[in-house]
């Protein structure tokens, strides 16, 4: 049976690895400051799409409750119908 032989494993460089100390640094302050100016451009709470995303997730959840309530009725009834066949059953027995 011939043996399989693996291509040898290529493993990423780091571009930074022999980097001096304060190169990584200017490196990690750049990166803070990148992601600092990505959060200011988030569109902030009283942005209309927000709130219309927002009144939409709202109306979702009380959709949502709004089932699970009639959900929890309709069992109840049937829960209710059957109670009362039993019952019935045992007084026709009588």
């Amino acid at each position: 049976m011939p043996t399989l032989t693996r291509p040898p494993r290529s493993t990423p460089s780091r571009a930074d690895k022999n980097a001096n100390f304060g190169n990584r640094m200017n490196a990690a302050a750049a990166a803070r400051k990148a992601m600092l100016e990505r959060f200011h451009a988030r569109p902030g709470p009283d942005n209309p799409a927000v709130q219309e995303q927002q009144a939409a997730r709202e109306a979702e959840d009380q959709r949502l409750a709004a089932e699970a309530a009639a959900q929890a009725v309709a069992l109840e009834a049937e829960r209710k119908a059957a109670r009362d066949a039993r019952y019935a059953a045992r007084k026709a027995r009588r």
